[in-house]
């Protein structure tokens, strides 16, 4: 009863000017406790809710501009789309072929993945880009050549690579095409690894199924948004299949870090610091392994039997 007298502030929704005098555009309502937010407030916070802390999904450009300096990205293979290899069309369901062409009408996307080079805080690295909003970001034979190619050209300009995840899963449109992505892009990682080189995974909200299974578990350093769901088949799925009840929050990037599968929970507002400060102790670490003792014999380089000596190995620790 007490809401029947309580007077909204006036130029609020519900104030005394009314809804309908309010641009739409004005504000938004948190889609967690329902607050209403100031949107410009909101965007300036990379939609972040003031009041719970809520993490909205972002998009490639929002992403972008979260992470990257200002005017340093550039796309590459922005041109590339997903064909339809299986003709895809089962009855009652939209044609593969149709839904690619209306995904890429509402989003103004040609496809879920996007990547290329730039600068985080004067760093040149490879950036790479999941969007759900694009077919919930499902890996398809596009999204995971683009995934590989971030790799290789990571590896090949000697850059840092990070992949921003947040995916349902392989693409169901492509069968088996869509799964083979899976290895595929873990063998670009290994490859990228083998070149010393770091690569940073950050899971979003959600990064679940082959994605999770394959290339974004794979980080040298594994972050995560607050909230984000995060796992490989859902709890209902999960407790069907081995008919145990699971704990509450399974599903969550807070559990995942508590038990150690990703190396740290970042609000949006500190990531782009986060990942350039976990780049550069990468970066470090190796350079102090390539570092040729004092006094070292100069045929160091071999074992002493003529075999070359194995590489030092890297050993770090990351703080939660």
């Amino acid at each position: 009863m007490r809401s029947l007298f309580r007077r909204a502030a006036p130029g609020t929704p519900g104030g005394e000017r009314g809804d309908k005098d309010i641009p739409e555009d004005v504000w938004v309502r948190c889609p967690s406790c329902r607050e209403m937010i100031y949107s410009r407030e909101w965007e300036a916070g990379f939609k972040v809710c003031a009041k719970c802390g809520y993490h909205t999904r972002l998009g490639v450009r929002e992403r972008v501009a979260l992470l990257l300096d200002p005017d340093s990205f550039e796309e590459l293979d922005g041109g590339m789309r997903s064909g339809d290899p299986l003709r895809f069309a089962p009855e009652g369901i939209q044609p593969y072929g149709e839904k690619l062409k209306s995904q890429a009408a509402e989003t103004g996307l040609l496809e879920a993945a996007v990547y290329g080079r730039g600068g985080l805080d004067g760093l040149p690295v490879v950036l790479a880009i999941m969007d759900f909003s694009f077919i919930g970001a499902s890996m398809g034979s596009v999204v995971g050549e683009k995934i590989a190619r971030a790799a290789e050209v990571a590896r090949r300009e000697r850059r840092p690579l990070i992949i921003c995840s947040a995916s349902g899963g392989a693409r169901q449109h492509e069968g088996i095409i869509a799964l083979m992505q899976m290895a595929k892009t873990v063998a670009a990682i290994k490859a990228l690894g083998r070149a010393r080189l770091p690569y940073i995974s950050i899971m979003t909200d959600p990064t679940t199924a082959g994605v999770t299974a394959s290339f974004a578990a794979l980080g040298d350093c594994i972050l995560a948004e607050p909230g984000a769901v995060i796992g490989f088949a859902g709890p209902r799925v999960v407790e069907q299949t081995i008919r145990e009840k699971l704990p509450p929050g399974v599903d969550t990037a807070e559990f995942q870090q508590r038990h150690g599968m990703i190396d740290m929970v970042v609000p949006r507002r500190d990531l782009r610091a986060a990942t350039a400060r976990m780049i550069r102790f990468f970066q470090d670490a190796v350079a102090s392994t390539r570092e040729v003792p004092a006094g070292a014999e100069s045929g160091a380089e071999s074992g002493g039997n003529g075999r070359p000596a194995p590489e030092p190995a890297l050993a770090v620790t990351v703080a939660g």
